[in-house]
């Protein structure tokens, strides 16, 4: 079907068919990677397997991911500080497998961002639930947060597509955006040229309980500037309207 631009309010929602999710294992034990791998593909998820963290970032910045199978005890850079690292600027899920029996280690994946862990060895029929129910939670959400039959926006040489929930600059390489970044730009550019105060902000991300509600509207306009602008210090897209709020002063172009 041919895509149709506008710069008007989208039409009645328009239905198409869920895109394979894609799955990215992250274990140095051979194994596993293709146990699972097998598994997973049988069950109609596309799957990507990689032995550690630099090819898992590889990946990352190839491909679109909707889910990270993460074994904590990597050799080298381990899951624990591989997780970290994905959540200073993604909210991709990630479903953590553990050889260790301890609580405590347990807790500080899940506290680092992790959705769900399981303790090794575990059975392939679980890992596939667990990871169905991650994804079912995951695409209602994108559903809450997306205007209704619209594909994407486009901004001068920028697209943030909604079905996939992922930023690409001029040059069409992804920018990662955390689950607040994107809220928060989906609603800027939904409402090119008004102002849009704080409240008005928080209310319409819809992310009263996560992280737009727990840092400062402010904090999270600045890390878009620093993804967006060539000099977030005099942003042209994001502007501030002293004591009224933010503005996106730019136009958008809207894909349905």
């Amino acid at each position: 079907m041919q895509q149709r631009a506008a710069l008007v309010s989208p039409p009645a929602q328009l239905s198409s068919p869920a895109p394979q999710a894609h799955v990215l294992v992250v274990d140095d034990d051979p194994t596993i990677r293709e146990l699972v791998t097998e598994y997973l593909g049988k069950n109609e998820l596309r799957v990507s397997a990689v032995p550690d963290g630099e090819a898992m970032r590889k990946v990352l910045a190839d491909s679109v991911v909707d889910l990270v199978v993460l074994d904590l005890g990597l050799r080298g850079e381990d899951g624990m500080a591989i997780a970290r690292r994905m959540r200073d600027d993604s909210e991709i899920p990630i479903v953590m497998l553990t050889g260790r029996v301890e609580e405590a280690d347990r807790v500080m994946g899940l506290e680092l961002g992790a959705d769900d862990y399981l303790t090794k060895p575990f059975s392939p029929r679980e890992l596939l639930a667990r990871i169905r129910t991650i994804l079912r939670r995951r695409r209602a959400e994108v559903r809450q947060g997306k205007p209704d039959g619209i594909r994407a926006y486009r901004f001068d040489g920028w697209e943030l597509n909604l079905n996939l929930r992922r930023l690409s600059d001029r040059e069409g390489k992804s920018v990662p955006l955390t689950n607040g970044e994107f809220s928060l730009l989906v609603v800027l550019l939904g409402a090119p040229g008004r102002i849009l105060s704080r409240d008005q902000l928080l209310d319409l991300s819809r992310l009263h309980n996560d992280e737009v509600y727990n840092r400062s509207i402010d904090v999270q306009i600045l890390r878009l500037r620093r993804k967006l602008e060539r000099d977030p210090a005099e942003p042209r897209y994001i502007r501030t309207e002293r004591g009224a709020g933010y503005v996106f002063s730019v136009a958008v172009e809207v894909v349905y």
